[in-house]
């Protein structure tokens, strides 16, 4: 049966304790709503969104264009959540064999989705990606996420997030752990599987966040509950070690590149002032990528994407007059940015081109600007 909520008469307000007891599916959906996590349906006895509606089956169209939650209709899966009480009564009062899923994204969570299935581990290369493990290092023994995740943390002198008392985890019936946390600013942290090639934290650890959902506690599928682990049924905030790994392993929006700037005009004067000569160009670097080497002092709010933009812009201004070698500059930008935010090649990447490109269409010479 469905997890029951135990409620007193303090939930109106929205912070009631939650009971995993037997109940309706409802009163789970109406819980969440209230901590402001969007809730849709899940189709009965799964963890999958329920099928969309005959109009959608019949019609393909994007969500951001279907008339279903107008109507009052879910669909889409978490794109039709919604915190609205009347709709939620009306979807799982009539239906409360249905699940409940939440979206991440528009609920502020970041969800550590560790698994435990039993399968031969990847190449090393894909254990911890951007973390080398060499063939010297014994792995014998790890078989799942709980110990990928507890080597990362280890590495890292943490405890490992399924240790977290202090947040909300939720055991799930395959074996698997749910740690939910709540992002502590505004920044999109993007889904992973964790079994990918492309963006991922540890194998068999996915990410839940903006672009999915995670199933509710309480929800009851075929094979089991998803039941809270202990009393902390709030999620603490995204400890900051871990919002460091998933900046590194890619779990940000790549940046919408900010247009150059001009450079302000005491820089100008003091990269027109330093000459040729090869001391004088050493210098001169030096000076320009002071700001980028900067931002390898703190982990965020240093405006990292516009100083290296700036850095990139100028350096492309000398390339174009011909008083620094395009190789030496591209090279000399990515290896100072790279040690000041390891694992972000490929928007270092992204910024630089975009910079220079824009740089070298306006040579910085000894006398200034020439279009």
């Amino acid at each position: 049966m469905p997890a029951e909520l135990h409620l007193s008469p303090s939930d109106s307000t929205g912070q009631a304790p939650y009971r995993p007891s037997v109940a309706s599916s409802l009163v789970t959906a109406q819980w969440c709503a209230r901590r402001g996590w969007p809730v849709h349906p899940l189709a009965p006895g799964l963890k999958k969104p329920a099928a969309n509606c005959r109009e959608c089956r019949d019609s393909a169209h994007a969500p951001v264009n279907c008339p279903c939650p107008r109507a009052g209709r879910w669909c889409h899966s978490f794109h039709a959540a919604t915190l609205d009480q009347g709709r939620i009564q009306q979807w799982w009062g009539q239906h409360p064999e249905y699940g409940i899923g939440v979206s991440c994204g528009p609920a502020g969570l970041v969800v550590i989705d560790i698994d435990a299935h039993a399968c031969e581990p990847p190449a090393r290369d894909r254990i911890l990606p951007g973390i080398p493990i060499s063939n010297e290092v014994d792995l014998t023994g790890l078989a799942n996420g709980f110990h990928t995740l507890a080597v990362l943390a280890a590495l890292r002198g943490q405890p490992s997030p399924a240790d977290d008392t202090a947040t909300l985890r939720v055991r799930t019936p395959s074996g698997g752990l749910h740690v939910w946390y709540r992002s502590t600013d505004k920044r999109q942290w993007l889904s992973s599987a964790g079994s990918s090639r492309g963006r991922a934290l540890a194998w068999q650890v996915d990410i839940r966040a903006q672009g999915s959902y995670i199933v509710a506690p309480g929800t009851t599928t075929h094979h089991g509950t998803y039941t809270p682990v202990d009393d902390i049924l709030e999620p603490a905030a995204l400890p900051l070690w871990l919002s460091q790994e998933l900046d590194r392993t890619g779990h940000l929006p790549a940046p919408t590149v900010p247009a150059p700037r001009p450079v302000p005009p005491r820089a100008q004067q003091a990269v027109l002032a330093a000459g040729g000569g090869r001391g004088r160009t050493e210098r001169l670097l030096a000076g320009l990528l002071a700001p980028v080497e900067a931002c390898g002092q703190v982990t965020e709010g240093a405006g990292f994407s516009d100083v290296l933009n700036r850095a990139a812009y100028t350096l492309g201004g000398l390339v174009a007059a011909g008083r620094l070698p395009q190789q030496e500059a591209e090279q000399t930008l990515k290896d100072t940015a790279a040690a000041a935010r390891p694992g972000q090649e490929q928007r270092i990447d992204q910024i630089i081109r975009s910079g220079l490109a824009a740089g070298m269409n306006k040579p910085l010479h000894a006398t200034g600007r020439h279009s």
